[in-house]
This record gives C-alpha cells, sequence and structure tokens, in this order.
C-alpha cells in the first residue's frame, strides 16, 4: 500500500513538471535575459552619436540596458569583426555606416567577414557625406574647382578620412565621371582630414557632414556639394552632385545588425523595440539628430539589406579602380 502512495506520489510530481517545465523554457528562452552590447567600431565622437539617441532609449522596451562598446580601428574592421564572429543570439550587434560592414571587406580580402556575414536589423539615422573648401577658398562652387582642375590636372589635393574608406571612394568616383585628376591626402579619420583643409594643407575635403559641421556652422568651411539623393536639411541652400549633372549619390545611414544565423524572431524583436522608440520619442529623436547634422531615418530589416546591398555595388568598382 505505501509503495503504491508513493508511486502514485511520483507520477503526481512528474505530470506537474512536464506540464510547468514548457513554460518554464519559454520564459528561459525569451530575448533578452541580459544586456544587449552594441559594438562600435569606431571612436567615440561620431558613429555613437548618430545612434545613441535611438539606442540608448531602447532598453524601455526590451526591459535590458543596450550597452555601448567602442571597438576602433582598421577603418572599423576589428569591431565589425568581433560581431561577425560572435554567438548569433543578438546579445552583440554591431552599430555603424556602410564603412566597416561593406567597404573594409571591399577593400581587404584577407578579412574574415564579409557583408553576407551579418543580419541588418534597421537603419537609424541619416548623415551626409559632402565635398567642403575653406571659407577663403577661391573655389565658390564645385563648378569652380572643376574648371580649374581639368585647366590645371593633377594640382588640386583633397584629404579624406582614410585610403580606400567611403570619403576617399565617393571622391575617385567623382573624379572619374568627370574626367579629373586629384592628389588623394588620406588621414586618420574625419577630424585629422578637416584639420589638414582648415591648415591649408589640401585644397578641399570629401567628408562626413558629422566631421565638417560645426566648422561650417562657424563658417569657417563652406560645402560646394552633398553627395547625396536629396538634399540635407541643415545644409538646404547645397546642391547634390545629381542636382549639378552628376550621377553619383550615395545616401549615409547608420544602423545596427547582428551576426548572420541570429533568429529571426531575435531580430523581429530588436527592430520592434528601435520602432517603438521612434514611435514615442520621433520628436526628440529628430532634435538631438538636427545639432549634429543629422536626421533620423528607419528603414526595418529588409529595406535596410536592400540599401547595403546597393551600396556595395556601388563601392565594388570604385575600390578596384582606386586598388591600381
Amino acid at each position: 500500500m505505501q509503495l503504491t502512495q508513493i508511486t502514485s506520489r511520483l507520477m503526481a510530481i512528474l505530470l506537474c513538471v512536464a506540464a510547468v517545465s514548457p513554460f518554464q523554457a519559454g520564459a528561459a528562452d525569451k530575448f533578452p535575459v541580459r544586456p544587449v552590447q552594441l559594438i562600435i567600431p569606431f571612436a567615440p565622437g561620431d558613429t555613437d552619436s548618430m545612434l545613441r539617441p535611438i539606442t540608448d532609449r531602447m532598453g524601455e522596451f526590451l526591459d535590458q540596458p543596450v550597452v555601448m562598446s567602442y571597438k576602433p580601428g582598421a577603418g572599423g574592421a576589428i569591431g565589425a569583426a568581433l560581431v561577425a564572429s560572435s554567438k548569433p543570439d543578438g546579445y552583440t550587434v554591431v552599430g555603424t555606416s556602410a564603412g566597416s560592414i561593406v567597404v573594409a571587406p571591399l577593400a581587404n580580402k584577407d578579412l574574415k567577414y564579409t557583408l553576407e556575414s551579418f543580419t541588418p536589423v534597421a537603419s537609424i539615422s541619416a548623415g551626409g557625406f559632402l565635398f567642403v573648401v575653406k571659407s577663403d577658398s577661391p573655389f565658390k562652387s564645385l563648378a569652380d574647382l572643376a574648371n580649374y582642375s581639368k585647366q590645371n590636372p593633377g594640382k588640386i589635393s583633397y584629404s579624406s578620412s582614410g585610403s580606400l574608406g567611403i570619403t576617399h571612394l565617393l571622391a575617385e568616383i567623382l573624379s572619374k565621371e568627370a574626367a579629373l585628376e586629384w592628389n588623394h591626402i588620406p588621414y586618420q579619420g574625419g577630424g585629422p582630414a578637416i584639420a589638414a583643409l582648415l591648415g591649408g594643407h589640401v585644397d578641399f575635403s570629401s567628408t562626413a557632414i558629422g566631421s565638417s559641421q560645426t566648422n561650417i556652422k562657424a563658417e569657417k568651411l563652406r560645402a560646394l556639394a552633398v553627395i547625396e539623393d536629396a538634399r540635407l536639411k541643415v545644409l538646404p541652400d547645397v546642391p547634390t552632385l545629381k542636382e549639378l549633372g552628376y550621377q553619383l549619390g550615395s545616401p549615409a545611414l547608420y544602423g545596427i545588425l547582428v551576426p548572420k544565423g541570429t533568429p529571426q524572431e531575435v531580430v523581429d524583436t530588436l527592430y520592434g523595440a528601435v520602432k517603438k522608440v521612434f514611435d514615442k520619442y520621433g520628436d526628440q529623436i529628430s532634435e538631438a539628430l538636427t545639432t549634429i547634422g543629422a536626421e533620423p531615418k528607419l528603414l526595418g530589416p529588409v529595406a535596410y539589406s536592400e540599401y547595403l546591398k546597393a551600396q556595395s555595388a556601388l563601392f565594388a568598382g570604385a575600390v578596384k579602380a582606386a586598388s591600381k
């Protein structure tokens, strides 16, 4: 009789465990259950400022904080490679522009990752690339610069944030389209490239808005053209290259990506948090980004992926040409 009672009690316990454990397992698997690490593959001051107004608020909707961690170096390749090789569980995310995930692997075949090593989650903001000169430059327009370049081939020099980086390649694409001969002087970052221009060491700079906006507002620099599909809201009087008759346009989007193989439900959860931040804090986000010359730009996983593929197609040929 006692054995029967013991057996009955064991069976009851097992039935309870079987009934409860699926719910417990589901709770344990719910993403996220710990902080999400957001890798910024550049030094503080540019890329992070394009993302922080949104990513700092994602924790409200994830119930876990999103913590920035800086892993700069090699044109963003060090931080991007770290994320590409991370466990695809959504807890390690990269926040960047196309520079580190599109251009870097195109320019350096020795890197252990490509664009296909990532799953895009969302674009978050749009900056802008542009050509700038000193405010006292004799070149008042891009036409002035182009005309002088044609009459004096090889005498114009420009700075960029690094060899085979986006700003270098954009200038090379335009020089080929317009049949212009320019001398490229690469620097280690957008700040040094602008400093070289202000110091009179180069004639113009191919730059990102984040590196030049302060000096443009202070009237130390003058923007000649925006390398975008549309004019920048913070520089409404500066024409795009397409308005000036050129084909080149390259929207500068900043966003977040996870390693390839991350479960779709995790990608959806991360994107959902981004979307909720935009829905609730849209005005504050716009105000914060405007101060650095940027604006909100939300694209979901599919649209963001298509943008990155288009960037890859644009820069593949430019890398090949500039590497010769």
